[in-house]
C-alpha cells in the first residue's frame, strides 16, 4: 500500500467514524419533556406551513384557544401575505423562533397544516428549542418538523389537532389528557359508535399481538420524503404510526414500499396505520394499472410482518383525532384495538 492509498484509507475511515459518531449522537439524544399547560397560559399560534390569510379562520383559532382557558398570541407574521419563497421561509422561521424564545409563551400550536414546513428544517435554531422546551402541536405537514425537532433536540412534540380543527368531544378528551396532565394519558381506542352495524371509524387487526416502544411517526406523504436526509425517521424498536388523506392506493403502496425497502417497517416494534379518508382509486391510468383497494394495500404491505399491526385508529385527518406524544413509551394491543400511553408526555 503506498502513502496515497494509506492516506485515502485513513481519511475515509475518519470520515466514516465522524459520520457514525454524528449519527449515533443524534439517535441517542436524551428525551426532554415540556411543561404541561394550564388555564391562563399563553399559547403562540403560528403558520409554519401554508399561510392563513382569512381573518375568520384566525378568529376561529383564537376562539378555540380561549375555549380551553388559554391566551392566544398570534405570530407577528400570521395573516400576512409574503411576496416570495425566501420571504415566506424567513417569516415562518421568525415566528417559530420568537415563540420558543418568548418566556411568556408556554406552548406553540400550528394554526393549520398544508405544505412547506420542510422548507424550515435546515434553518431552525435547534439549540434555541432545546434550551426552551415547550409543547409543539400540529399534524399533517407539521410531521417534517416533528421528525426534525425530536431527532435534533430530543424534545417530545405532539402529533395532534391544529387550532382550526373540529375538536370533537373525543378529540378534546385526548388533547386535555395529553397536554394538561403530567401523568400517562392512558389507553385509547376509536370513539364509541352510535351505529354498530356501520361504524364511522373502522378498526381492524392486520397482525395480532402486543408491542411496547417509543411512539414515532406522522403523515406518510411527508414522512417518506425524509428518507435520505439527516431527519430520516428512525423506527428501530418503536411503535410507528402512519396516516394520510386523499391519496390513491397505488400512491400509498409506493410510499409504503419505499419504507419497506429501507427497512423501516421490519425494524419497528409495532405499526399503526390510521384512517385514510378518501383514499380510493381514481378514474385514470395510474389507478387502472394498479386497481388495488386501500385494504388490499394494507394487507399486502403489513400482513406478512412479524409484529403487531393495527389499521384504522383515528389519527391525523379525521375530526375525531388523538393527540400522540412523539418519543414517549406506549403499548400497542392490535388484538383489542388499543394504544396505551405508558408515561407522562409533559412534566
Amino acid at each position: 500500500m503506498n502513502r496515497r492509498t494509506m492516506a485515502t484509507g485513513r481519511g475515509a475511515t475518519l470520515v466514516m467514524t465522524l459520520a457514525g459518531n454524528r449519527k449515533a449522537a443524534m439517535q441517542t439524544t436524551e428525551l426532554i419533556k415540556p411543561t404541561a399547560i394550564k388555564e391562563g397560559d399563553t399559547v403562540a399560534l403560528i403558520t409554519p406551513c401554508t399561510e392563513v390569510i382569512d381573518p375568520d379562520r384566525l378568529v376561529l383559532a383564537q376562539q378555540t384557544m380561549r375555549y380551553f382557558g388559554l391566551r392566544p398570541l398570534l405570530g407577528k407574521n400570521v395573516g400576512k401575505r409574503t411576496v416570495n419563497y425566501k420571504s415566506s421561509v424567513s417569516a415562518r422561521l421568525a415566528d417559530l423562533h420568537e415563540a420558543f424564545s418568548n418566556p411568556t409563551v408556554k406552548a406553540i400550536f400550528a394554526v393549520r397544516g398544508g405544505y412547506g414546513s420542510g422548507h424550515l428544517l435546515d434553518g431552525i435554531d435547534y439549540a434555541l428549542i432545546k434550551n426552551n422546551p415547550k409543547i409543539f402541536l400540529g399534524y399533517s405537514d407539521i410531521t417534517a418538523m416533528h421528525l426534525a425537532i425530536h431527532k435534533r433536540t430530543g424534545l417530545v412534540t405532539f402529533h395532534g389537532p391544529v387550532a382550526v380543527s373540529e375538536f370533537t368531544d373525543y378529540t378534546q378528551q385526548s388533547f386535555r389528557k395529553t397536554l394538561f396532565e403530567n401523568r400517562p394519558a392512558g389507553k385509547f381506542t376509536n370513539p364509541n359508535e352510535s351505529g354498530k352495524l356501520r361504524p364511522n371509524h373502522k378498526l381492524r387487526t392486520v397482525v395480532g399481538g402486543k408491542a411496547t416502544g417509543q411512539l414515532i411517526g406522522g403523515n406518510l406523504s411527508v414522512l417518506s420524503t425524509s428518507m435520505g436526509t439527516e431527519f430520516e425517521i428512525d423506527t428501530r424498536g418503536k411503535i410507528l404510526f402512519l396516516e394520510d388523506v386523499d391519496e390513491q392506493p397505488y400512491s400509498l403502496d409506493r410510499m409504503l414500499t419505499q419504507l419497506r425497502l429501507a427497512g423501516k417497517l421490519t425494524q419497528a416494534a409495532g405499526i399503526i396505520f390510521g384512517e385514510c379518508a378518501d383514499c380510493r382509486p381514481r378514474d385514470f391510468k395510474p389507478s387502472l394499472a394498479s386497481p388495488y383497494s386501500l385494504g388490499e394495500v394494507v394487507n399486502n404491505l403489513f400482513g406478512d410482518l412479524k409484529i403487531p399491526v393495527l389499521y384504522g385508529l383515528t389519527i391525523g385527518h379525521t375530526d375525531d383525532q388523538l393527540t400522540l406524544p412523539i418519543g414517549v413509551k406506549a403499548m400497542l394491543d392490535a388484538d383489542n384495538g388499543t394504544l396505551e400511553i405508558k408515561e407522562a408526555a409533559v412534566r
